[in-house]
This record gives structure tokens, C-alpha cells and sequence, in this order.
């Protein structure tokens, strides 16, 4: 019975990856838990409670497992330290335990980002774009690529980097329907233009398990995203049919963006925080690539996302209605406008 150690098991992604793998029927999955199960509460899984410089702990949690996904990360610090020790330093230690105690593992599949790409001279990038990314985040991300080179001799490395993700438990985009059931939808730029790759958390854990399988992954790099590239056009209309309302595009001027930014970052500020939205993502909202092609992971590890945006963002919002974080639906006509059941 194979088995697998996921680190991230308990955010957004890895949660989607670790029910998909418990789906699949591994003989045991175990997963990192630093304080509380979170997503996993109440799945059948083996927990490791700990971090990933403990290395007793790891040393334990990967011994005689056939897949390692590594999708733990930091996403948002204050300072590059964070993010280095985070995404860089915890992702070698990994590799380091795994060498000395499982250098017969299948495959270390290793989770990345769209965001290592930053400005790109095509508007859709390839496996082929320099890496120059715009954000903090998204440079610590490049170093750990770039870190990674010296062990693809040592190891059975896979990299996968994401496009925008969405899909139930995902607390980013949710603003944006959030605000679409406000009735508005800010967009930068061209509302109809071809703008973003965006793929549901199913879909993209499905890639992420090819990248784990597919006998001709080891030693690439995979960019994962949906079946097509999207407008925010085509992001509104699929929010307005799943949340039954319509909703109006509102024109946001680009150094609206970049202003907004800066006194959301400075206000956040004076709680010691860092709020989803700041001048660095900004930035990447305005000169960021955020579109890349599948093709090679069509190609490699036959990676046909399923779900179509209208499909995956009435699923996305079904569940945010599920949980309260939007009020539940109106039925059509019903003046009183009482509750709709989902």
C-alpha cells in the first residue's frame, strides 16, 4: 500500500491534495500539523506535530513513504527573513532528512508559484520565462527553484507552480465575490481582455498527483493552471450566475491600485500585521504575469483540468454560502426575500 507525507496539509491547497489522496486509496497519508488539524480535522490521516526543522520528526514522517508533496510555504512576512527561512532554508532540511533516510522515495513533488515569473515579455508564460518576480514572495519562491538544481541528481524533484487558485476554503479571491454579491466588481484594466489563469483547487491537485506518477516528471517544472485563459469579465459572469445577481464593473485606475495598497499596508501596520492586499501585490497586479501555458503538463503528465469556470465558481461559492462567509441565496421574484436553500 503506498503512502505519503504532505507538508501544507492543513491551508487552502493541501487540503484539497490530501482528501484527493485519501480519495485515491493510499494505504496512509501524513501530514505536518504545527498547531491545529484545521481542514483535517476529523480525516483519517497520520499526523507529525512539529515543524520542518525538526528533524527527528521528519526523519520519522518520510521514512519508507513513496511521495513526498511539499506545499507548505509562507505566503505573506514583514520581513525577507520569514520568507527565506520559510521557503528556502525549511524546503532543503526537508531534502536533506529525505536524502539521508529515504533516497529511494518515488517522487518529491514540490509546490512553487506563478508568482516567480513577475514581469515577462509575452503575455503568457512558459517553463522556458525567466524568473523575475516582483514581490518578496514571490523571489523567495525563485531562490528555492534555483536551490532546488543542485538536488535533482540526489533526488526525484518535481516543481509545480500554480496559477491563481480558487475554490472552497480560499480566503483571497474570496474578496472578490464577496463584493460581486455586494453588487460591484472592480477591475484594472481591460474588463474583457484575456487577464488570468485560473484553476479550481480539484483540478489543480489532480496535476499536482500526475506530477507525482507520471513516469516522465522527474527533474521538470510544471505550470498548472485552468483550461483557458480568463477575462475579469468572464470572472464577473460566472460569480453573477452562481450568486443569482448581477453586479457592475467598476473601472479602478492603476495608481488607484499602487494608493491602495500603501494605506491598506500602512494601516495594517499599526497591528504589526500584513493584510492580503499590500503595495507588493500591487505591484503584481499591475506589471505581474498572470497567465501561463499548460501545454507542457498536457503534454508530460496528461493534465486535463475538468472543472469549466462557471462549474468551479458555483462550487466556490455554494461552499462559502455553506459556511456563512456569504449570506445564503434569494429566490428569484420573492419579494420578502426570504432564504434559498443550497
Amino acid at each position: 500500500m503506498e503512502k505519503a507525507f504532505v507538508t501544507g496539509g492543513t491551508g487552502f491547497i493541501g487540503s484539497h491534495l490530501v482528501e484527493a489522496l485519501l480519495h485515491r486509496g493510499l494505504g496512509e497519508v501524513r501530514c505536518l500539523v504545527r498547531t491545529r488539524r484545521k481542514w483535517l480535522e476529523g480525516l483519517p490521516i497520520r499526523e507529525a506535530r512539529g515543524d520542518l526543522f525538526d528533524e527527528a520528526l521528519i526523519a520519522d514522517a518520510v521514512r519508507d513513504v513513496d511521495y513526498v508533496y511539499h506545499n507548505g510555504g509562507v505566503t505573506r512576512a514583514r520581513e525577507d527573513a520569514a520568507l527565506e527561512e520559510g521557503n528556502v532554508e525549511a524546503t532543503l532540511r526537508l531534502l536533506e532528512v529525505l536524502a539521508r533516510v529515504n533516497p529511494g522515495v518515488r517522487r518529491v513533488v514540490v509546490t512553487s508559484s506563478l508568482a516567480v515569473i513577475g514581469r515577462c515579455e509575452d503575455p503568457v508564460a512558459t517553463e522556458e520565462s525567466a524568473m523575475r518576480p516582483l514581490s518578496r514572495y514571490g523571489a523567495s519562491k525563485a531562490r528555492m527553484e534555483e536551490a532546488l538544481a543542485a538536488w535533482r541528481d540526489r533526488l526525484p524533484l518535481a516543481i509545480v507552480r500554480p496559477s491563481t487558485v480558487y475554490g472552497p476554503r480560499e480566503a483571497d479571491l474570496y474578496a472578490f465575490f464577496r463584493m460581486a454579491n455586494m453588487g460591484f466588481c472592480p477591475v484594472v484594466g481591460d474588463a474583457r481582455a484575456p487577464a488570468m489563469s485560473l484553476v479550481h483547487a480539484r483540478d489543480l491537485v489532480r496535476g499536482m498527483i500526475a506530477a507525482a506518477e507520471a513516469p516522465g516528471a522527474a527533474g521538470e517544472t510544471f505550470f498548472l493552471g485552468g483550461g483557458a485563459h480568463y477575462s475579469w469579465r468572464d470572472l464577473k459572469e460566472a460569480a453573477a450566475a452562481a450568486l443569482g445577481r448581477n453586479a457592475l464593473t467598476v473601472s479602478v485606475p492603476p495608481p488607484l491600485v499602487s494608493l491602495s495598497g500603501a494605506v491598506t499596508e500602512g494601516v495594517f501596520r499599526l497591528w504589526g500585521a500584513l493584510p492580503p492586499f499590500h503595495r507588493e501585490k500591487a505591484r503584481e497586479i499591475r506589471y505581474a504575469c498572470k497567465m501561463c501555458s499548460i501545454d507542457k503538463a498536457r503534454r508530460l503528465l496528461d493534465y486535463r483540468p475538468a472543472l469549466s469556470l462557471q462549474e468551479g465558481v458555483a462550487d466556490t461559492i455554494g461552499w462559502y454560502r455553506a459556511q456563512g462567509w456569504l449570506p445564503p441565496g434569494k429566490r428569484r421574484g420573492d419579494r420578502k426575500g426570504q432564504a434559498s436553500r443550497t
